[in-house]
């Protein structure tokens, strides 16, 4: 699903959330960067370190609300939510 932007531009309405920053920050470089709002890359310095307790009770936390408040954000522009 994209959206259409007034530059006649397509945006496709993606959220990437993950606490290890690497992993969005080639999508931030990537060639197609252009594809993507910055505020739709959520990313934190703190990794879980592959410990499910500390990513899911401690770092998680911080980023839980922002994450939903950008889905609530891209689900009230949508027509047709499914």
């Amino acid at each position: 699903m994209y959206v259409e932007t007034g530059a006649e531009k397509h945006i496709p309405t993606t959220i990437f959330v993950d606490l290890e920053p690497t992993v969005i920050d080639e999508v931030r470089n990537a060639a197609y960067r252009q594809l993507f709002y910055p505020k739709q890359l959520i990313s934190r310095k703190k990794d879980a370190a592959n410990n499910f307790v500390k990513g899911h009770y401690n770092v998680s936390k911080e980023i839980v609300y922002l994450c939903l408040d950008r889905i609530r954000k891209l689900a009230d522009n949508c027509t047709v939510l499914q």
